[in-house]
């Protein structure tokens, strides 16, 4: 409000002063604006009104005496005008002055004592003639009770004028190597001190009102960083360390933050910065590696770093061709990082990004967008951000080049390591999922590469064949291998080579391989003589046909059918005496006898979309690399990038060259269950020839695999809308005493879905040792308070409502778990470690149940006697809504009840 009546005085003064002469129209304006910016209005109509400018109350001396709080005033208003008006300057270029010569109150703003501090005067000093009487004179004095802020508004406003003066003076800082000169400018013409005062500004300021000292560091670093390079590496560690404690502050950290990184990581800075490589270069890495981490647990915060490198790196580039991507060059790392960004949430954190996904998508419609910038935060703008910015780079421009080709070096090694540190990892993993983005990037920068590159990057490529993958890391190297093989024939012996190891080394690792060969007419399509390169291929297919492992029979029966067509389409006289041979053992494979896994399996195979549909060079597209064969091979569905966002991301131009996607694909009509999955380690793998070492792990998500049970509404709410399966065992525990039992209890019911946990207290669930065997199951289950003297009263109640009491306990007419059958509506109780089920509660059992026994300890612990009950109810409920078990329909009230 203050800022754009400042620019109305400033445009209109007549009009605003006549506004101000009338006192009821001034009551209702003046009530709407805080008290520091009613005495800024005030202070620019007084010194219009009587000609004197401002900047006299600034110039006034103390002459030893004690200010007043009206003193005092007068100075913190009248910089804060003067801060209001050019902030009016620069959000109005029809204001700016055409000449850059300087006035009179440049000059006097450029030789200003910058944080200067004011004194706090006394509770009892009486204000400033100047100061207006009534209701604005009695609230300014109380203005001595919050000085702090006061005094903060005053450097601030400082440094707001002082930026405004760089960005419009920056021609006149002089270069390091230049004379020192009468400085008329001093602020300007002497920017070491300059920079060293914001230095003591940052020091003194609170956090939120650091942003114009930031603005003021962006003009003045990269005209220092040569000369002064310890003092410009103080300013990025010491701005990092403001920025970064703001991060919990939402209005305030996203305005710094885009500050901080505009000077820190600006074109200029990053290109001396690592021309010279010294501590302001380190430090540099090192913010980027922190902002990076920050990204993990701060959504947004690599997406303005990226963005912002992307566009100062493609701006630089048109105007100096010959050095453009001079900044990116040394800082490919952040590339690197872009492409492979994404962290792995949990199931609450992943809500949490969920429901903060849709509030932005609502755009305007919801409030909170209007006072928080949307600036695509999510996650995957970050990789759709760095993709973009790669695709504008010419591959026959020579920086351009050398900077795709070191990038790919880095991502080779990036998944060689991620092979290294786990050679074991379950799909849709962090590994699963870093490991799958390089090899997207990789298709993507693929056109760039020429013969000499690809022969220097192909044994890499081959070895990360030969690793054991989720399926789709293995598609995405099959294709790679494909395209390279297509481009480059002179690549084939090499190809052959890797068939040429063991078995022991190869393993099924042969399969990924094989399957290139499937493609062999695309492969040789631009080789003149064919038939050699057919008739190596026979002789491999065939060497592997004889394998002992039935997947990689299966492929490479795959391989040899389509390598046999070729053959005979091309007329390959060579292969005539093997014609009965192949062609027998192809029906033989055709013919498999009865329905096991054999026939299944080679049905499977032949039809699954990577040998049916698949075309490595027509489906060459984005959609197809980031959208299509993600979905198709079963990668979470967070991990899908469809062309509607990449073309919603306008940060970074699109490549009207790039193919982004095919209209006519038949990919694009397939869904995930369509045809068969891949086998062996490429998804699920024949029932047959199954090694311990070609297993990886797969963790399941038990939420969603029975979205359509009938929930009960009084049950976890929460649980409910995430679609999580709830049975209608309830377990009680009100008789144990350990908090391990009870954690470990918590944890047992929420993963297999029990309606809800009773226990003895509520408090329970505070204590560290429960804490720490529930790992969080409490916040997914019911816990229900019923004291131990209570539990009569309870039991009797749920048996009212149709629960069958079950007792844990062995008495002498107990039933053998080996034979029960749990009812639906089942309610377990369980003793206490040492006492058991007391008598008194066991005559208000339906029936008691003990577990086999075959060693010589009497009993359990009580936590897993009652985790495999709960297994066992929950084994059979599954099997019941498979198919009623006929001996599970009688009620088991018909069982003998414990006298």
């Amino acid at each position: 409000m203050a800022q754009m009546l400042s620019l109305l005085f400033v445009m209109f003064p007549a009009l605003v002063w006549e506004l101000m002469e009338r006192s009821f129209c001034a009551k209702v304006l003046l009530r709407r604006i805080a008290d520091l910016d009613r005495c800024q209005l005030y202070l620019m109509v007084w010194a219009w009104k009587r000609g004197n400018p401002i900047c006299r109350h600034l110039q006034e001396s103390d002459n030893g005496q004690e200010l007043t709080l009206g003193d005092q005033s007068r100075r913190v208003v009248s910089m804060a005008t003067l801060a209001a008006v050019c902030e009016a300057i620069d959000q109005q270029p029809v204001l700016q002055p055409d000449s850059l010569d300087a006035g009179p109150v440049d000059r006097f703003l450029s030789a200003f004592p910058f944080n200067q501090m004011l004194q706090k005067p006394l509770p009892g000093a009486q204000a400033g003639a100047f100061i207006p009487t009534g209701e604005v004179g009695d609230r300014i004095v109380n203005l001595s009770q919050g000085w702090g802020k006061i005094v903060a508004q005053y450097i601030h406003s400082q440094w707001v004028c002082l930026s405004f003066l760089l960005r419009r003076y920056h021609t006149l800082i002089p270069a390091p190597e230049s004379g020192a000169l009468e400085p008329y400018l001093p602020a300007v013409q002497m920017p070491g001190h300059t920079l060293q005062s914001a230095l003591d500004a940052l020091a003194i300021l609170p956090a939120d009102r650091v942003l114009p000292v930031f603005r003021c560091m962006k003009v003045l670093v990269p005209k220092l960083l040569t000369s002064s390079e310890s003092l410009c590496t103080e300013s990025f560690d010491m701005a990092w360390k403001i920025t970064s404690s703001l991060s919990n502050t939402q209005l305030t950290f996203w305005p710094n933050f885009k500050a901080f990184v505009q000077f820190v990581f600006d074109n200029k800075v990053l290109t001396i910065a690592a021309k010279v490589k010294g501590q302001a270069y380190l430090k540099i890495k090192e913010i980027m590696y922190k902002v990076v981490e920050m990204s993990a647990i701060k959504t947004g915060v690599f997406n303005i770093l990226i963005s912002h490198c992307c566009r100062s790196w493609m701006v630089s580039a048109p105007s100096r061709p010959q050095r453009s991507l001079s900044g990116a060059q040394d800082y490919s790392e952040l590339v690197l990082e872009a492409c492979v960004f994404g962290p792995v949430f949990r199931r609450d954190q992943r809500l949490i990004q969920d429901v903060q996904a849709f509030i932005e998508n609502l755009g305007h419609n919801c409030a909170a967008n209007v006072v928080l910038e949307n600036s695509k935060r999510e996650d995957c703008y970050v990789r759709i951000c760095a993709i973009k910015f790669l695709c504008l780079l010419d591959g026959s421009n020579i920086p351009h080049k050398l900077f795709l080709e070191d990038l790919t070096l880095k991502l080779l090694d990036k998944d060689e390591l991620v092979s290294k540190s786990r050679t074991r990892y379950y799909e849709n993993s962090l590994q699963h999922r870093v490991k799958n983005r390089i090899w997207q990037t990789l298709l993507v920068l693929f056109p760039r590469f020429d013969q000499h590159f690809s022969n220097g990057i192909i044994d890499k490529i081959f070895q990360a064949g030969f690793t054991n993958n989720q399926a789709s890391i293995k598609y995405f190297i099959e294709w790679v291998i494909i395209l390279m093989l297509h481009k480059f024939p002179r690549l084939l012996p090499k190809f052959w080579d890797c068939f040429s190891f063991g078995e022991e080394r190869l393993k099924t690792s042969v399969c990924t391989f094989l399957s290139v060969l499937p493609h062999l007419d695309i492969i040789i399509e631009n080789i003149p003589e064919k038939k050699p390169v057919l008739k190596q291929a026979l002789i491999v297919t065939l060497q592997w046909c004889l394998s002992h492992n039935f997947s990689v029979r299966l492929y490479a029966l795959v391989a040899l059918k389509k390598v046999w067509h070729m053959c005979k389409a091309l007329c390959v006289e060579e292969c005539d005496a093997w014609t009965k041979v192949i062609e027998g053992s192809l029906s033989q494979a055709e013919s498999m006898h009865g329905a096991g896994n054999a026939k299944r399996n080679w049905q499977r195979i032949q039809e699954h979309f990577f040998f049916s549909a698949f075309h490595p060079l027509k489906d060459y597209c984005l959609e197809t690399i980031f959208h299509t064969l993600p979905r198709l091979s079963g990668v979470a569905e967070e991990e899908w990038l469809s062309l509607s966002k990449f073309v919603s991301f306008t940060d970074v131009p699109s490549d009207a060259a790039s193919p982004w996607y095919l209209p006519q694909s038949p990919l694009s009509v397939l869904s995930p269950g369509t045809g068969p999955s891949r086998m062996q380690d490429h998804g699920s793998r024949p029932e047959e020839d199954q090694p311990e070492w070609a297993d990886v792990q797969r963790k399941i998500i038990p939420c969603g695999l029975s979205a359509d049970v009938d929930l009960e509404p009084g049950f976890q709410h929460r649980a409910a809308r995430l679609g999580k399966s709830v049975s209608r065992l309830i377990v009680v525990a009100s008789l144990i005493d350990k908090p391990t039992n009870l954690g470990g209890l918590c944890r047992t019911c929420e993963v297999f879905g029990a309606a809800a946990l009773v226990v003895g207290s509520r408090q329970c669930a505070s204590d560290r040792q429960f804490l720490h065997l529930s790992v969080s199951a409490e916040q997914w289950l019911p816990l229900v308070e019923v004291k131990p003297a209570q539990l009569t009263h309870y039991l009797q109640q749920k048996k009212a409502e149709g629960y069958t009491i079950i007792g844990v306990e062995q008495t002498a007419r107990s039933s053998s778990l080996a034979h029960f059958c749990f009812p639906e509506k089942s309610l377990l109780l369980l003793g206490n470690e040492r006492e058991g089920i007391p008598a008194s509660l066991i005559q208000q059992l339906d029936v008691c149940v003990e577990i086999p026994q075959q060693g010589v300890i009497r009993s359990l612990n009580v936590h897993v006697s009652g985790a495999l009950l709960i297994w066992e109810y929950t084994r059979q409920q599954l099997r019941q809504r498979a198919t009623p078990h006929p001996e599970c329909l009688a009620s088991p009230r018909s069982s003998e009840v414990p006298g």
